[in-house]
């Protein structure tokens, strides 16, 4: 669970942490997963996509680090 603490009845800067929390934890993505049911290949399809999606991300933030 998130919790996010209000300083000086700042809530605007709360509402852009708890949406960052989330982002980072995943809550947004698994809840729209599950607002329909997903076949097992259908699920296994997707991760292994998303899978190669953060390799090549991860591949391409080494390759501009070290000047490809």
């Amino acid at each position: 669970m998130v919790k996010v603490l209000v300083r000086d009845n700042n809530v605007e800067q709360a509402l852009r942490v708890i949406k960052k929390k989330s982002q980072r934890e995943g809550l947004l993505r698994e809840i729209k997963d599950r607002r329909y049911n997903e076949t097992g290949t259908a699920e296994r399809k997707r991760r292994k996509n998303e899978a190669k999606r953060r390799e090549r991300k991860r591949v391409s933030k080494e390759k501009q680090i070290l000047g490809f």
